[in-house]
């Protein structure tokens, strides 16, 4: 009989079994029931989602994924895997009596939308909210239990409106470093009026001009617009941020070459964050790994900064180490420095080094040269350690100020403008990188650390640099100063006190982090608010006039360029827009009607997701982002959470920092103006890791479909052909996606969530192997008979006193309860599924009628995991009420303790017997039974005893003697 005729011979005889036919209508018919019900409905203290005064009494619990993008290719199974698991824990918070806010938006702009409308034609928001409503019903067959109310997307005008008015409120503060907050830039205007606070460069504030003011004001406030070196994509034809730039100097999207260009763009003045971003992040319960990168990023590190004169002027360096400036023989700037040009002669100065014109007739040609080169590598390439050291002298010297002795000044891809000042004090001794240099240009090395590994002070015998923190300070002795003998600490404090008494330098800190480049020269983003009148100087839009709304363009595309050519400027889509771009408008600044024109530039996709959790606590909120009373309720400071943010938040590791920079970012600037009671954005941070799949590749290195793969003796073949297997990402461009619908349709959804749940820890990556899919298929079955009689359709369960019940089945119940409580609670949803199938499988061992009691608490058990047939047993088993909010089962101690348990006897480490023993025996008790058990004395065989290790219940460790 084939296996089609036998399944349907199966079903015949058991017409009411668990399928997938059946767990399809069953769990079809639950999300219809929760949706008409808005079972999953959160409520708030007040405004147009206001509750049930009740359930806001309860504790509240603020569970969030981390923005989906809706991606044209649908889900696949490996997509969600932390929605299940945030679903699983909300629907645990509720059955703990929780006030539970849980929902999912769509983080809509960006790249993919605007690269397909480029191939297509196909305007982006059409295809977006395609996407959208295809992943809705997606995740909406995977029963997750949002609150849909709370919905939105990021390209929805009502949500974009109040992106465009946090910028502004941004762009109109500055950071006022005495008070340690942001303030209103209002403010800092009052204190230039009123020669409270001096004005940069000296002149009042009313002798200034309207541009000069802005020019000022600029410098200070926390949005601005610089022309500075940014990173440039031509084959992207848009500028990126540092953290979209990969290791190898590529774009993140599209792996296309990246440049060194000076440009005007919009930047995010998160560098005067940096020390609170860093101090906050030891309140945040977070993983290491993820605090250590963030930390990495910001790079805090103390030192002094050093003036070295040059013609009147002066270079200033920081450096971590000032106490070797005695050592500093050359001085090196980024190529991209602005002094260079300053400093470069117009001639190479007498007897200047032929290594270090690097074969050019002027300064100038050698200059113009080397920026060329330097502007083809990315910042990793420029600073690996193996490469050779390259530069150019640019024919001018500093003075060293601590000893007056004149060093040459050079250009060197290896110093980047985006550290320090961008310019070093190079110390060859002390440095690998500048000892390779000053080998590599003839250059002196001159020891001032003594060196401790017995290679002696002449640098020429020396292979390699010599750096140490715990050594003495030797041939520092100039005019006034002497640091000889000291240890580095003292070193650095003298020299720092020497250097700001003589005015040539301070104690400073310096940081990794720069500034957030916040110009995206794409079509698909929010604009931004902003005009400029016929000066330049920019306008914020007022409120009235938000949102700004994207104009029809009629090609997409950013002009882009020949992907390896840096010579090239943006050109963005918004800029052929000129009935858009050039408009009169009053702004009711009392200016009147005038003609401005429009920011041509978008911003970045990460906007939108700086503030998401903000507003799904408010979604429908047409005055404010979000009212004040919800967001402290929501997200507000509490007990062992001092800085508030949401209770748990669940996401990939790679936006470590991008995403999650961003957003405490935009968090604090919100708390400081006091928008938000919530300094810190997520409170809990947990990294899901990711499920992967098997990758088959042919001769050519091609990925051939996995779905078709044979496997033949431990070989791989696909149409006959011998194919690799490696382990991977998932994706349709590696034809190895598997869709939750393919398994949704072939176990149902309850199968899927708890398959992905056990395939292991949930922070772990692990292989999606879909044909062990079936075990957790097999479980619901197994559940299922265990209430339901699958031939008659009737509820099976005997209503019997606890009293009546097996005492082992009571064990076996209440010590589940406990284990799946802790588990659910730790996240580790795996073990709490292997507890649910151990009792399960124990009721099916003792077999009969399963006790009521018992019955329902099992399937409350299971309903966070498997709500579809909990709720559907729940019903069959007469409850008129949803599991959504039912009480979740709490264990009796009294059954939790087991009566004995099995210590391990060990003599010289091998196990001669085993004791079923008293969980409260005590040691000496528990040595005395071990002593007199019959095969402990035979293995002795009468030898002495030296020492009895005894660790009660469990282990007994006897030393003979």
């Amino acid at each position: 009989m084939s296996e089609t005729n036998t399944a349907a011979a199966s079903e015949a005889v058991a017409p009411h079994r668990y399928t997938a036919a059946m767990a399809e209508q069953i769990e079809a018919r639950w999300q219809d029931v929760w949706d008409a019900e808005d079972t999953y409905a959160a409520p708030n203290p007040k405004g147009d989602l206001a509750g049930d005064p009740e359930m806001v009494a309860r504790p509240k619990k603020f569970i969030m994924d981390m923005f989906p993008y809706p991606s044209g290719a649908g889900l696949h199974v490996g997509h969600p895997l932390g929605y299940i698991a945030t679903d699983v824990y909300a629907r645990y918070q509720r059955m703990t009596g929780h006030n539970v806010l849980h929902t999912l938006g769509f983080d809509a702009f960006g790249l993919p939308a605007e690269q397909y409308a480029v191939q297509t034609g196909t305007h982006p928001r059409v295809s977006t909210e395609a996407n959208i409503a295809n992943m809705k019903v997606q995740l909406r067959r995977l029963g997750l239990g949002h609150d849909k109310r709370r919905s939105f997307a990021t390209i929805d005008p009502e949500y974009h409106k109040w992106t465009q008015w946090i910028f502004l409120q941004i762009f109109d503060s500055w950071y006022d470093a005495e008070a340690g907050r942001a303030r209103p830039i209002a403010e800092l205007v009052a204190l230039f009026e009123s020669g409270e606070r001096e004005v940069p460069g000296g002149r009042p504030w009313s002798e200034l001009s309207h541009t000069e003011r802005a020019d000022v004001l600029g410098d200070f406030r926390l949005a601005y617009a610089s022309e500075a070196p940014v990173n440039w994509c031509p084959g992207l034809g848009t500028v990126l941020a540092n953290e979209e730039v990969t290791a190898d100097g590529r774009s993140e999207r599209g792996n296309f070459p990246v440049f060194k260009a000076k440009l005007r763009q919009w930047n995010m003045r998160i560098t005067a964050y940096a020390d609170r971003l860093l101090d906050d992040l030891d309140a945040l319960d977070w993983p290491e790994a993820i605090k250590l990168q963030q930390r990495n990023w910001i790079g805090r590190s103390e030192g002094a900064r050093v003036d070295f004169p040059v013609d009147g002027e002066a270079i200033t360096v920081f450096t971590t180490r000032p106490d070797t400036l005695f050592g500093a023989t050359y001085m090196v700037l980024a190529p991209e420095h602005p002094l260079v040009e300053k400093f470069t002669p117009a001639t190479w100065p007498e007897g200047t080094h032929d290594v270090w014109t690097g074969g050019h007739a002027t300064p100038s040609e050698a200059v113009a040269a080397y920026r060329a080169q330097a502007a083809s590598k990315s910042d990793v390439e420029r600073q690996a350690e193996a490469k050779d050291k390259t530069g150019v002298f640019i024919g001018a010297y500093a003075t060293n100020p601590v000893n007056g002795e004149q060093v040459p000044v050079f250009i060197a891809d290896y110093v980047l403008m985006g550290y320090g000042t961008g310019a070093i004090m190079a110390v060859p001794a002390g440095d690998q990188r500048d000892f390779e240099f000053a080998r590599a240009f003839e250059l002196p090395i001159v020891c001032v650390v003594e060196p401790t590994d017995g290679r002696g002070t002449d640098t020429s015998t020396w292979e390699n640099a010599f750096a140490s923190y715990d050594a003495k300070i030797i041939n520092s002795t100039g005019e006034g100063i002497t640091l000889d003998g000291l240890g580095v600490t003292e070193a650095k404090a003298r020299i720092t006190e020497w250097l700001e008494r003589e005015g040539v330098g301070h104690g400073t800190v310096n940081f990794r982090l720069r500034d957030w480049l916040f110009s995206r020269q794409r079509y698909w983003g929010e604009p931004f608010p902003i005009v400029y009148d016929e000066d330049g100087v920019a306008h914020p839009l007022p409120e009235s006039m938000l949102p700004l709304e994207l104009p029809e363009v009629e090609d997409y595309s950013p002009r882009t360029f020949d992907p390896d050519d840096a010579n090239t400027s943006p050109e963005t889509p918004l800029s052929r827009n000129e009935d858009w771009v050039n408009v009169e408008l009053d702004l009711g600044d009392g200016r009147g009607t005038r003609t401005y024109r429009r920011e041509t530039n978008t911003m970045p996709n990460w906007a939108g997701s700086c503030w998401y959790e903000l507003r799904y606590l408010d979604p429908h909120n047409s005055e404010k982002p979000v009212d004040p009373e919800i967001e402290r309720y929501w997200m507000g400071p509490r007990e062992g959470q001092p800085l508030g943010g949401v209770d748990l938040y669940v996401g990939g590791a790679e936006h470590a920092v991008l995403h999650l920079l961003y957003a405490r970012f935009w968090s604090k600037v919100l708390f400081d103006l006091g928008h938000i009671s919530s300094a810190e954005p997520f409170h809990k941070l947990y990294n899901q890791g990711m499920i992967q799949a098997y990758v088959y590749r042919d001769s050519r290195g091609i990925a051939v479909p996995a779905a078709e793969v044979e496997e033949r003796d431990g070989a791989y073949y696909f149409e006959g052909e011998k194919v690799s297997r490696l382990l991977g990402k998932m994706g349709k461009s590696l034809k190895n996606a598997v869709t939750p619908d393919e398994i949704c349709a072939e176990y149902g959804a309850d199968t899927l969530r708890l398959y992905e749940m056990a395939m292991g820890p949930l922070d772990v990556s692990r292989p999606w192997d879909t044909r062990a899919v079936v075990g957790q298929f097999r479980l619901l079955q197994r559940l299922w008979r265990n209430v339901i009689d699958e031939t008659t359709g009737d509820v099976t369960v005997v209503d019997v006193a606890d009293a009546d019940i097996d005492p082992d089945t009571l064990r076996a119940l209440h010590k589940a309860i406990d284990g799946v409580r802790q588990d659910l609670q730790g996240l580790r949803f795996n073990t709490a599924i292997a507890k649910v199938t151990e009792l399960n499988n124990h009721l099916t061992k003792v077999g009969g009628p399963v006790p009521r009691s018992v019955a329902e608490s099992l399937v409350l058990l299971i309903a966070p995991l498997a709500p579809h047939i909990a709720e559907e047993l729940w019903r069959r088993l007469g409850h008129a009420d949803s599991v959504v909010h039912r009480d979740f089962p709490v264990a009796d101690p009294a059954y939790v303790v087991d009566d004995t348990v099995t210590c391990v006897v060990q003599i010289k480490g091998k196990v001669k017997a085993r004791l079923e023993v008293s969980p409260s025996i005590s040691d000496e008790e528990l040595e005395k039974v071990a002593l007199a058990d019959d095969k402990v004395v035979a293995a002795l065989d009468g030898a002495g005893i030296r020492k009895v290790i005894v660790r009660a219940p469990k282990l007994v460790n006897i030393v003979p003697a």
